[in-house]
């Protein structure tokens, strides 16, 4: 019989950790109504945009809408994320994406949308390599 995934809050938490550091570096003045756009790039080769808008505001969470656009070619899936800050709890968290709406902690698997057990985990995990890319190759300020 197989096990159920359980989630292991403890790495979660240092992923979240991780990744509101990472987008404190990247954009470090987010104020709601305002688009943040950070250019890509590898030498002189432009590899995209990420846009950054604030939904919503408040004294202790911020909710990001985070795109990818204008990347290598339209055939590309472009991220977009939906993440919440934790100012409180210096955490961010994926909270939605491109056609995942809700996210569950865990899911039973199978499952109708065939989601994988560690679905949050994983779209966390990407963000963390998304932002650390970005980190890596964005272009210096003008």
């Amino acid at each position: 019989m197989k096990r159920p995934y359980v989630p292991d809050i403890r790495e979660f938490g240092y992923l979240c950790e991780s990744n509101y550091r990472r987008v404190e570096t990247l954009f470090p003045r987010l104020e709601a109504g305002v688009r943040l756009q950070l250019e890509l790039s590898s030498g002189d080769h432009f590899i995209g945009q990420i846009e950054v808008d604030v939904e919503n505001d408040s004294r202790y969470t911020q909710t990001l809408l985070m795109r990818q656009t204008q990347a290598a070619g339209p055939w590309l899936n472009d991220p977009l994320l939906k993440v919440r800050l934790y100012h409180d709890a210096r955490m961010a968290e994926v909270i939605s994406a491109r056609n995942h709406h809700f996210i569950d902690g865990c899911y039973d698997y199978p499952n109708r949308k065939m989601h994988l057990p560690d679905e949050k985990f994983q779209l966390n995990r990407f963000l963390a390599d998304w932002l650390q890319f970005c980190l890596r190759h964005k272009s210096p300020a003008k």
